[in-house]
């Protein structure tokens, strides 16, 4: 089972790049992967081999705004979810903007 990621910053209409991300098994939050976005927006491999249960993705987009020179609300954005095959890939998009934002179960 592989994981993915991809942050778009939809006020500005391109890949979010050197966003801080964070990966941890749940409950109890243990740290399995941190990295950042490339300049695509996408980590490609947050992580392989995850059993099924639930998981967490932190999105440092406080850092990410203000790289960027934008104001943003959310601090950060945490994405809980959770595998049920862990046969299959998963991919966890991120759709950003200032004031909003919204995540789904990408291929």
């Amino acid at each position: 089972m592989t994981l993915s990621t991809h942050v778009l910053d939809a006020a500005l209409g391109r890949p979010a790049a050197a966003v801080g991300v964070r990966l941890e098994a749940m409950p109890g939050g243990e740290l399995l992967a941190e990295t950042t976005t490339d300049h695509d927006g996408r980590v490609r491999e947050l992580a392989l081999d995850l059993a099924a249960g639930p998981y967490r993705i932190t999105f440092d987009t406080g850092g990410y705004f203000a790289a960027t020179g934008q104001q943003g609300f959310y601090p950060e954005v945490a994405v809980t979810f959770v595998v049920t095959d862990p046969g299959e890939h998963h991919h966890v998009p991120l759709l950003l903007s200032p004031f909003a934002y919204s995540t789904y179960r990408g291929s």
